[in-house]
């Protein structure tokens, strides 16, 4: 007899060779691995070049290499210096400078000028010297701690010779003379003793400041102190292009960067705050000067630089040229001078510069755009928004402009160039989608041209991975001569899956034309506070607008077309929403208005194709319908709840399109639309009982009219029973029926024997259709009442006939009979034991319903497989019943 194991025990069985599994196989694609690297051909030498991540890093031996198997431990090398030795070294280099320091700054006084000066140069000679002795040892870490510790023996020199040499100097000019000695020295040092780390980096930090401080001693204004800044950055990226040593180029690259900015931050200020066209020529020449030294590095530095140099290089230029003209014109203006600025810098595209700096040039002129249109959303947020305060106080009469409808605060007089920027971007955007061929054509140069740093030259040099030099050709390239490759979005599978496509570019582009157009429009009128009604008029005519844009678009069926239609249809929604709620300030407005939207997404739908959008169409339809209907009832003086079964007219007609449509894929949306309607108007008419009883039995019939359809029988069915039920128990309770049995129990017999007899018929009728609408229609208002009742026939009368219908549902396995009859007995006896639980609560110490709690909690976690199979047995046992 087989041995069955129990389900726990064979289900941990099977996830311990699962993860054995895992583990040999990861064994096995490590092992793999290893040998695909081992047969793979040695790489090609690299041409020479600036390379930042081979900086320091230590031979790994022959070209191509193989890495080492899984598991390879290296053998001790032979060489290495002792790590206990070398530590104790270190150590006594770092007290030996906290000694000079303490030195320097307690016992200097007593000693004379010769002795000091002896003293002082004995020790830093020593501090020089002894790295050379300890490098030609072996000891490393010891050298680079003396060197540090020579590098603070130098600045106590400089400290010790400003104090006794010269203490009527300027400190700051001083220091910037020191400073510049030092940096010097340092780099002398780092040169000779190569394999120390710490003097180049620390010559690097030094060479910061003398310009810097310069400046400041000399009291230049703040021009001159941002020309100090540039030549700074300026000498950090030489040493970052074509110094010695990793430490050395990163402090250089950090500096630079700092300095830069800096340099960058005084020109954009001064170019600013100037007072005219000539004060902003002079920071101009600044901003340009440091767009060139930005441009020369990106020409020959690696991919991430090249990008970074072109950006800063074009935000540079944008500063520059565009603060001349802005400061001819009102500050307001000022902004379209720099987005011409900006729109400029795509001209780099027929300019032989190298790739990489030429995309980063792209990105400072999209940034500059982007930063114009930036400026532009509150104002577009405050048209589109603001008429939201129009809900507070509907049809209280039409404003005479449309800013003071809108109820905003903005200063407008101050985004007056804010729509013409809108307009030139959006202008711009569709030219570029109308002519994208051409366009793509002009950028071919840009696009086919190789980047410096991949072949070690600059642009047009052979190089690696050139068809010139030997290498591979790039993909996509073909071996075609330069400039006149294939564009990249034609290139290989590679460069389709690195880059977008050039439909998506172009449909990127119209659909950003269609939405900047369009706010363009909307904020002129603010902008010109035109009236209230050319305002409500013109929004709701770029609605018609976007929508037959949208509709357009839908039916093009060209590659890349779907951002524009989707865009438009997501802007005429928007402006919809917008405008019915500009429309709220007057009754005539709105009218006509939703109206017109009503009208304009109905034909929308009647034109576009079938999908998604004439679905959307539909359902916006619908929704201004909906809204007509309520304002209707507004009109007519109705109160809400009395113009609640108004609204549900439009419900009713979208039962009657579902049943034109039938299975049109329109049809739901429609439908569900006009059942949110009706969730409405239930809504509007809770505060009365009796118009809360006649508008559910309204929804009752559409429901069942939605039922003769087979397709919506399952679910309008079983709704369109549970509505009549509810709308009658409304009713009984707004008629003080104190005995709802007097009227429930006949509904409820004939219904049961109903069922009994189609269970007789039709064995396998499930017992909820038998039986569940006959019982609930008494079990639930007995219990409603029940719950409200301070006697105790009801509550008893009730528990003792759930409790039989209970147990018949279990006799007889009858799903709703058990579940139906067990909920009401334990709400019953949940409402009869209630008080006692109270008082037993209260009597208890605090500290015990938690206790309680986490101990149930425990022993339900340490039982939990045997609680899961419970659960699923009952499961199990239930799903089996009728």
């Amino acid at each position: 007899m087989e041995h069955v194991p129990p389900p726990a025990e064979e289900l941990a069985r099977l996830d311990r060779e699962l993860a054995e599994l895992d583990a040999r196989r990861a064994q096995l694609l490590t092992r793999r691995a290893w040998l695909l690297a081992a047969l793979r051909p040695p790489a090609p030498t690299a041409a020479p070049g600036w390379n930042p991540s081979a900086w320091g890093a230590p031979a790994a031996g022959r070209p191509g290499a193989p890495a080492q198997p899984w598991g390879y431990v290296p053998p001790k090398q032979a060489s290495a210096p002792r790590s206990a030795q070398n530590v104790l070294l270190t150590l006594g280099g770092l007290l030996l400078t906290v000694a000079a320091v303490a030195f320097t700054l307690v016992s200097w006084g007593s000693m004379g000028i010769g002795g000091r000066s002896a003293v002082l140069a004995a020790v830093t000679v020593g501090a020089l010297a002894a790295p050379a002795v300890l490098l030609r040892r072996g000891l490393t870490a010891t050298a680079e701690a003396l060197a540090a510790l020579a590098l603070v023996l130098t600045l106590l020199d400089a400290y010790a010779v400003h104090a006794v040499a010269a203490p009527d100097t300027d400190g700051l000019g001083f220091t910037a003379v020191a400073a510049a000695v030092l940096a010097a020295l340092w780099t002398a040092y780092g040169m000779a003793l190569g394999k120390l780390h710490l003097p180049l980096p620390a010559a690097a930090v030094l060479a910061q400041w003398p310009l810097l401080f310069g400046a400041w001693a000399a009291g230049a204004p703040a021009l001159v102190v941002g020309w100090a800044l540039l030549a700074t950055a300026v000498l950090d990226g030489a040493i970052a292009l074509w110094g010695k040593g990793t430490g050395a180029r990163v402090t250089a690259c950090v500096g630079g960067s700092v300095m830069a900015f800096s340099a960058l931050m005084v020109g954009l200020t001064l170019s600013v705050t100037a007072s005219g066209p000539l004060g902003a020529l002079a920071p101009g020449a600044l901003l340009l000067t440091a767009a060139a030294a930005a441009l020369a590095g990106a020409w020959r530095a690696p991919k991430g630089f090249a990008r970074a140099g072109g950006v800063v290089a074009g935000l540079a230029t944008v500063a520059a040229v565009g603060g001349v003209p802005a400061a001819a014109v009102p500050e307001d203006w000022g902004v379209l001078a720099y987005l011409a600025a900006g729109l400029a810098l795509t001209a780099v595209v027929r300019t032989r510069l190298p790739r990489n700096a030429a995309i980063g040039v792209l990105v400072a002129s999209a940034a500059v755009v982007a930063g114009a249109l930036a400026g532009t959303v509150p104002g577009v947020a405050a048209v589109l928004l603001g008429p939201v305060t129009l809900l507070s106080d509907v049809w209280a009469g039409s404003p005479e402009g449309f800013r003071s409808a809108l109820g905003s605060t903005l200063p407008w007089t101050g985004l007056a160039a804010a729509p013409v920027v809108l307009a030139v971007s959006a202008g711009l955007l569709g030219a570029a989608y109308r002519w994208w061929p051409s366009l793509t054509r002009i950028a071919a140069p840009l696009i086919a041209r190789e980047a410096p740093g991949s072949g070690g030259g600059p642009a047009g040099a052979p190089g690696a991975g050139t068809p010139e030099a030997g290498g591979a050709a790039a993909p996509g390239a073909s071996g075609a001569p330069h400039g006149t490759g294939a564009p990249w979005y034609a290139g290989g599978a590679s460069a389709a899956r690195r880059r977008p496509s050039g439909a998506a570019l172009r449909g990127a582009a119209g659909a950003g034309a269609a939405v900047l157009g369009w706010g363009a429009l909307l904020l002129a009128g603010a902008v010109l506070d035109v009236p209230y009604a050319v305002a409500v008029a013109g929004e709701t005519a770029l609605v018609a607008g976007l929508l037959a844009l949208a509709v357009r678009g839908t039916g093009s069926g060209r590659e890349g077309s779907a951002a524009v239609p989707v865009t438009a249809l997501v802007a005429a929604l928007a402006g919809a929403a917008s405008a019915g709620l500009l429309s709220l300030a007057s009754e005539g407005a709105s009218y006509a208005v939703f109206g017109a939207l009503a009208a304009l997404f109905a034909g929308a739908a009647v034109r576009a194709g079938a999908g998604v959008e004439r679905a959307v169409f539909a359902v916006a339809a619908t929704v201004g319908g909906t809204v007509l209907t309520g304002f209707a009832g507004r009109s007519l003086g109705l109160a809400p709840h009395e113009a609640a079964p108004l609204m549900l007219l439009v419900p009713a007609l979208t039962v009657l399109f579902g049943a034109r449509l039938r299975r049109n894929p329109v049809a739901l949306p429609v439908e569900l639309t006009g059942a949110l309607g009706a969730l409405v108007a239930v809504g509007l008419a809770v505060p009365d009982a009796p118009f809360l009883a006649l508008v559910l039995a309204l929804c009752g019939v559409l429901a069942a009219g939605a039922a003769v359809r087979p397709e919506r029988r399952p679910v309008a069915a079983y709704l369109a029973a549970a509505l009549f039920v509810l709308a009658t128990w409304v009713r009984l309770a707004a008629s003080g029926v104190s005995f709802p049995e007097a009227y429930t129990l006949p509904v409820t017999v004939p219904a049961l024997v109903i069922g009994f007899l189609r269970r007789r018929k039709d064995p396998e009728a499930s017992s909820w259709t038998a039986y569940g609408p006959g019982l609930a229609a008494t079990l639930l208002p007995s219990l409603a009442v029940a719950w409200t009742d301070p006697d105790w026939q009801r509550p008893l009368l009730l528990g003792v006939a759930a409790l039989v219908i209970t147990l018949l549902g279990a006799r007889y396995r009858l799903q709703a009979l058990l579940l139906l009859g067990g909920a009401v007995l334990a709400l019953d006896g949940l409402h009869e034991l209630a008080p006692y639980v109270v008082q037993v609560a209260g009597a208890l110490p605090r500290w015990l319903p938690p206790a309680l709690a986490g101990l149930l909690l425990l022993v339900v976690g340490a039982t939990y497989e045997q609680r899961l199979r419970d659960a699923r047995r009952l499961k199990d046992a239930l799903g089996r019943m009728r």
